[in-house]
């Protein structure tokens, strides 16, 4: 999938992929390659300044975790911010999939909310 077909949408993926809880850069990757059935593959340098920025807007918070004597990695969780946040990422995306699709398959059966 091209890297463009993401932008816009990547704050949504990262809070998404957090909301069970926190975890590592390289496993906020390894997170979204899975549940995008490896279609998304997010780059470390994509990743990392996103995370930074999400923080700093209060939508998440970071601690660095050394557990079980591996070295030290910086993981991310959701604040109360990033839940709410996470929630308009959603309903902005089924409004806009709801838009796009009935633009781009008009025959099918209108989606409650959009007119015809």
């Amino acid at each position: 999938m091209r890297a463009d077909a993401v932008r816009g949408h990547l704050d949504g993926l990262l809070l998404a992929v957090l909301e069970p809880g926190p975890l590592h850069g390289y496993a906020i990757i390894a997170a979204v390659q899975r549940r995008s059935g490896g279609a998304l593959e997010l780059r470390t340098g994509t990743i990392y300044p996103a995370l930074q920025r999400l923080e700093r807007l209060g939508l998440l918070r970071s601690s660095w975790d050394s557990s079980a004597g591996e070295r030290r990695r910086r993981s991310y969780e959701l604040t109360d911010a990033g839940r709410r946040s996470l929630a308009d990422e959603r309903s902005s995306w089924q409004e806009f999939t709801r838009a796009i699709g009935s633009v781009l398959n008009p025959d099918a059966p209108a989606s409650p909310g959009l007119a015809t």
